[in-house]
């Protein structure tokens, strides 16, 4: 039997605990004043250093709930956040990587909760949106082409800060072929001297993405140094999205 415990959170969040038959699924859900079934959702994925509340997730669910008054979801990882083990992080996340089933696990920890969500806060069947970065990308492509698989349709989604090769080689076939189920609007995050992934392994990711409307815009620096108003932009391309399609009109500046 599975179970919801609802937690005071933080950042203007309720914090959650799934107790289940599978495993234990922790979170944070954020809800704007005024919502019902159609309100727009975007679920976030956090990086293997952090955990539910790591930025800029905060700072995206305010805006996204008070100036567009969507709902925001989201989850700690495998072995961070409520869910900790040992150290957590990175290194727990190394030992986690060993399990062959790992990717799959949480897949299935967003799709259960977000099932839940449906049932008992009658959130998520709105239009649904994705935001994950690195490890929030190496589980968020996987969980997008399970969904659409499955015959949920993600509206809109920002991913990046990872490719198939460097770090998660030992996964880079699973997510080429997850990313060509990808095929809604995706805006892509990278970084020019990431030390923790290359730049043919980005390009090869981006690449294997199914949809017609993608784009990358890759900005100096290491890993973690994203330039703030790339997060703007992030919010920008999802809100717009999720609010109804975007017609792509492709013109040429220099024509005539």
């Amino acid at each position: 039997m599975t179970e919801v415990e609802w937690m005071s959170g933080t950042a203007g969040a309720e914090d959650f605990r799934i107790v289940g038959d599978r495993r234990t699924v922790t979170g944070a859900l954020w809800l704007p004043q005024q919502h019902d079934t159609q309100t727009p959702m975007v679920l976030c994925g956090h990086g293997a250093s952090g955990d539910r509340y790591q930025a800029p997730i905060p700072h995206l669910s305010k805006r996204f709930s008070r100036e567009r008054a969507f709902a925001v979801l989201s989850l700690d990882g495998p072995v961070h956040g409520l869910r900790q083990v040992g150290p957590g992080g990175r290194e727990a996340l190394r030992e986690e990587m060993q399990r062959d089933s790992f990717v799959d696990d949480m897949v299935q920890d967003w799709l259960l909760t977000l099932q839940l969500l449906q049932d008992v806060r009658e959130v998520g069947t709105g239009p649904l949106g994705y935001f994950g970065l690195s490890m929030g990308t190496i589980f968020g492509i996987p969980l997008l082409a399970a969904a659409a698989r499955a015959g949920t349709t993600f509206a809109v989604s920002t991913l990046g800060l990872a490719g198939s090769t460097g770090a998660v080689a030992f996964i880079g076939e699973r997510l080429l072929s997850d990313a060509a189920d990808v095929t809604h609007p995706v805006f892509y995050l990278m970084q020019l001297e990431d030390e923790l992934f290359d730049r043919d392994g980005y390009l090869a990711l981006f690449d294997a993405l199914g949809s017609l409307d993608k784009r990358l815009h890759a900005n100096p620096g290491l890993h973690p140094e994203i330039p703030s108003e790339e997060i703007d932009f992030a919010f920008d391309f999802l809100s717009a999205r999720l609010e109804g399609p975007v017609p792509r009109n492709i013109t040429n500046p220099i024509a005539g």
